[in-house]
């Protein structure tokens, strides 16, 4: 997946990412807002980094605990994230394959990417 396609998938979702996320802290509140959007506990990653992590994860490139060092976060958080956007892939038609490579490190991902930073991670379905 080149950087635009990237782009353009996460310039897609994140609206309804949003969207989802909303509806998930009202019906755990139980009842609409009662304080203005952007107050409050803040998510941990953006709605662009989720959707990232659930297609790197989803692709097996990386290990939760992997992913969860370098955005900076929990595996939980990652798992979260994954929970979220997968449904939204799916929904959308793209299709995560499998990839053959198995990412450990930090050190195994800057090695990965500067040997074809063009690599496919999602199809498009019809």
């Amino acid at each position: 997946m080149t950087r635009q396609q990237l782009s353009e998938l996460v310039d897609a979702l994140t609206p309804e990412l949003e969207v989802q996320r909303e509806q998930v802290l009202r019906t755990r509140r139980g009842h609409e807002r009662l304080v203005a959007p952007g107050t409050g506990a803040k998510a941990k990653l953006t709605p662009a980094d989720r959707i990232l992590v659930t297609v790197l994860h989803l692709r097996k490139l990386a290990t939760m605990d992997l992913l969860g060092q370098l955005f900076g976060v929990t595996a939980m958080t990652i798992s979260r994230a994954r929970q979220e956007a997968r449904p939204l892939l799916e929904a959308h038609g793209h299709l995560v394959s499998t990839s053959t490579a198995r990412l450990r490190t930090p050190a195994d991902v800057a090695t990965f990417i500067a040997l074809d930073p063009t690599k496919t991670m999602v199809k498009k379905t019809s």
